[in-house]
């Protein structure tokens, strides 16, 4: 299968802050994974434009579309990847129970929202990643106190058994100039896990 770029993104919010908008041109994704919270029509169509293949999982404040699943799954390469917002996981964010929804869900990686904090490591084999939230938006509860949100969004691009994911975040300097930062991070499947 060839490659094609996939857009996680979550927690939207606040449009009218989506600095990435720019970024982010139809033609070149080939899937966008929505974890939730995208609370307005305009950011819906938006990401509709981007790519062909739009997918979304409820979050707490989708109160407007109660027929979204809290979780699915799609494949990529020989790679199973589970996506859910997070609000459904106790205690929220903990590793321990984002293994065992991976383990639940059966998948290499496991995708979620809700702490508006990126995220991303490798545990037991699987690969855990938040892409935070893609305009910032304050959450109560999960930021260590004193730490603002960092408004980001992540692109994986998996072929075969390798998933490269790219984070994009809006970093302000100490003069106030918001810029662009890109980090890359790998996982590769075990052969372990190729074979069962």
């Amino acid at each position: 299968m060839a490659s094609r770029l996939v857009l996680v993104i979550g927690d939207l919010f606040i449009p009218d802050r989506a600095a990435f908008k720019k970024l982010l041109t139809p033609g070149k994704i080939g899937q966008v994974l929505c974890l939730g919270n995208l609370t307005d029509k305009e950011t819906y169509e938006f990401l509709r434009e981007l790519a062909p293949d739009l997918q979304i999982v409820k979050g707490n404040f989708d109160v407007d579309a109660p027929n979204l699943a809290l979780s699915k799954v799609v494949t990529h390469g020989s790679l199973r990847i589970g996506f859910t917002h997070g609000h459904s996981i106790i205690p929220p964010g903990d590793a321990d129970s984002l293994l065992i929804s991976a383990r639940h869900m059966d998948v290499d990686v496991l995708l979620w929202g809700g702490t508006h904090r990126f995220e991303a490591y490798e545990l037991e084999g699987k690969f855990f990643v938040n892409p935070g939230s893609a305009t910032g938006a304050l959450s109560t509860g999960w930021l260590p106190n004193g730490e603002e949100p960092t408004p980001s969004f992540c692109l994986m691009d998996v072929q075969g058994d390798v998933l490269v994911l790219y984070v994009y975040q809006l970093k302000t300097d100490a003069n106030g100039v918001e810029n662009v930062g890109v980090e890359k991070v790998s996982f590769r499947k075990s052969s372990n896990q190729a074979a069962s």
